[in-house]
């Protein structure tokens, strides 16, 4: 089949399709949280347990990044793309149909496995068209169309276990993967021509890596995305009990609280994407980890003092969560700014980086869940304490950088 090439100026509406693609990882995530209960119901499993699902998907999120960056250097995006959709689509009808937990949780590992395409991938093609500020607001649009996803997926899956059981929202789920790798095939571009294309054996995509990981710029903005992004899946894995079982929250309530939170994500990454021109990455990368740090620590002050006010819980969330919308695109342009002859193993890299923590969150807080808001509140409090103290180390490695 003949490739499409992307244009000298990609289309307008290329950064909405990239961002139904990251989208597959968020949707696949928060869907069926609001089906924590219903799953430990049905294996017969004490509450909590469901989270471990949460955690081996994110363990899969982990590991599936280094491949698939390797993956789309060397034979382009669109084809190792619509394979992992399509692996995504057939280990999650895999999760519609297990027998058991551990059974979920491995098919869940294996969907984040093809989940990984198009968050790697969608970062690359970014990358491939686009650098630094350019990259950084063409970053907050696909987070737009990206953040929508938090925004109904609870709900969605709320309304669906309204009517039937918790196993469609997997099927649901399959459907979209499905349709991503055939919108891959047939309707997105190829950016990365075969003349730029890195035919690499193992030792050198290896050493590729090395090489990547010792350039500080990229390692220090890597390592901060991922203390942020520990922050995002502490909330993640501890946000369905708290609501749920804390505050006694149904499905659809609990989509909500969950809704408002990922609304205020999309709006500052929009907002980032106008303060880039006047203020500039670096400085906002500053500016906003210390006030998400600030709303963290007052939500671990208001959970050890056993405030149980809804409001009071949900604001300083709110803004922890809406910090993210600057960060997540802000330390993904600053990674990649020096990588674009490598940008599929770059962005693999950094997003291990950010999945091994944030797999190491959902473990954490599934040890500390006890109903309050506590052990969900430390955990976000300690990923941007390490955003914070990364920072300090991100300006030292690129001093003039604005």
């Amino acid at each position: 089949m003949t490739e499409p090439h992307v244009p000298a100026r990609h289309p307008a509406w290329l950064p909405y399709l990239l961002g139904l693609f990251i989208a597959v990882g968020p949707a696949a995530t928060d869907m069926y949280l609001p089906a924590f209960p219903a799953v430990e119901a049905t294996f017969g499993t004490a509450p909590g347990t469901a989270q471990l699902t949460l955690a081996s998907w994110f363990a899969g999120l982990a590991i599936g990044q280094l491949t698939q960056g390797a993956l789309s250097d060397r034979f382009g995006r669109r084809i190792p793309m619509a394979a992992g959709f399509a692996l995504f689509a057939i280990c999650t009808v895999g999760c519609a149909l297990a027998p058991n937990l551990p059974a979920l949780a491995i098919f869940r590992m294996l969907a984040a496995f093809g989940a990984t395409a198009g968050m790697v991938i969608a970062r690359a093609v970014v990358r491939d068209l686009a650098e630094g500020a350019a990259a950084a607001i063409m970053m907050s649009r696909l987070v737009l169309v990206m953040g929508a996803a938090p925004v109904f997926a609870p709900s969605v899956g709320g309304a669906i276990l309204a009517f039937a059981h918790w196993r469609m929202i997997f099927w649901v789920l399959a459907v979209y993967g499905a349709l991503c790798a055939a919108l891959c095939v047939w309707v997105l571009p190829e950016t990365l021509p075969r003349e730029r294309r890195l035919f690499l054996t193992l030792r050198g995509q290896l050493e590729r890596y090395i090489m990547i990981v010792r350039e500080k710029v990229f390692l220090t903005h890597a390592i901060m995305g991922g203390f942020t992004t520990f922050c995002m899946f502490s909330y993640l894995s501890g946000c369905s009990p708290v609501f749920q079982q804390g505050f006694g929250m149904s499905p659809s309530q609990f989509g909500v609280i969950f809704g408002i939170c990922a609304v205020a994500l999309v709006i500052c990454s929009q907002v980032n994407a106008r303060l880039i021109p006047i203020v500039g990455v670096s400085r906002l990368l500053t500016i906003v980890p210390r006030v998400s740090l600030a709303a963290a620590l007052t939500l671990v002050g208001l959970s050890f003092a056993g405030v149980h006010i809804l409001w009071l819980i949900v604001a300083p969330m709110v803004v922890v969560l809406g910090s993210q919308g600057f960060n997540n695109a802000n330390t993904n342009a600053g990674a990649l700014q020096r990588h674009a002859a490598h940008a599929g193993s770059a962005s693999a890299l950094m997003g291990t980086f950010q999945f091994s923590l944030g797999a190491s969150a959902g473990l954490l807080v599934s040890l500390v869940t006890d109903g309050t808001p506590r052990g969900m509140a430390s955990m976000m409090a300690l990923g941007m304490l390490g955003a914070v103290i990364t920072d300090f180390f991100r300006r030292k490695a690129d001093p003039g950088r604005r």
